[in-house]
């Protein structure tokens, strides 16, 4: 059993490449158990690719890549099956399969993965719906008839359906207007709280980032540097300069100032 001082998720050495493209060279990466730790890096850094390669879906060409201490390309299909049930995850726009009820969409993980009757499934989904804030009615409903925040929040409640310890998001603020953007964080850092879980998050939303993150994982010239905002902000890079110092992120930071006692 890994002990509760192991990262939920370890990366060492991780090379990932296309051809002679290489977009990753010996990565480190520790993910703190029960943190929110933001994911950045500029365009072709392979996010993305990273965030396959943690669950999974794509094989480092070199390196480990350990989740709650298995190693995800070291064990047997039976194994790693078992792991994947452990995390959840959230595609842009909620990835939801389009000739599915919100219902059945949560419900698909339950059906691959466990032997449950029908109303017991019915009941974990409306649990899920109400843990995202979706209404009840929303079960019935198709992806296309929802708005896109309420894809988003349908997605997420897919993402919980098999109660994961990890939670992994792809941009799940992208395309949102302030209000949802900043209502949907809320949402993460409440269910944070609530489950106990640690979320890797992929983000360009710089108030996403000041408002609920821990630390901030940046990937830069092939591999990662992570540190806390504070500490990021005094960095000598020039791409975190103009990132965590530029107009947006003073922005974001003055929003999210502390008010001065007695105003």
């Amino acid at each position: 059993m890994p002990s509760e001082s192991e990262p939920a998720i370890a990366l060492e050495g991780v090379v990932n490449a296309f051809g002679r493209h290489v977009v990753h060279d010996r990565l480190d990466l520790a993910v703190r158990r029960g943190e929110i730790l933001g994911l950045v890096g500029g365009s072709g850094s392979g996010k993305s690719v990273l965030l396959r390669t943690i669950v999974g879906l794509r094989a480092p060409e070199a390196g480990t890549v350990r989740v709650l201490g298995t190693d995800v390309y070291g064990v047997g299909v039976r194994t790693r099956r078992a792991l994947q049930a452990r995390w959840g995850v959230l595609f842009q726009d909620g990835a939801l399969f389009s000739s599915l009820t919100v219902r059945e969409n949560i419900q698909l993980p339950m059906r691959e993965r466990l032997e449950l009757s029908q109303p017991l499934m019915d009941q974990l989904a409306a649990v899920r719906l109400t843990l995202v804030g979706l209404p009840l009615d929303a079960a019935d409903k198709l992806p296309s008839e929802l708005s896109g925040g309420m894809r988003k929040r349908a997605g997420l409640a897919r993402a919980l359906a098999l109660d994961p310890e990890i939670l992994l998001l792809d941009e799940p603020t992208a395309g949102l207007d302030p209000i949802g953007a900043a209502g949907f964080d809320e949402l993460i850092l409440a269910l944070h709280d609530a489950l106990g879980l640690t979320v890797v998050m992929i983000t360009h939303d710089v108030d996403s980032l000041v408002r609920i993150t821990d630390r901030i994982a940046v990937l830069l010239n092939k591999r990662c540097r992570v540190a806390t905002l504070s500490e990021l902000r005094r960095a000598d890079d020039p791409w975190v300069q103009d990132y965590f110092n530029g107009p947006r992120g003073r922005a974001a930071l003055a929003d999210h100032a502390p008010t001065p006692a007695g105003e």
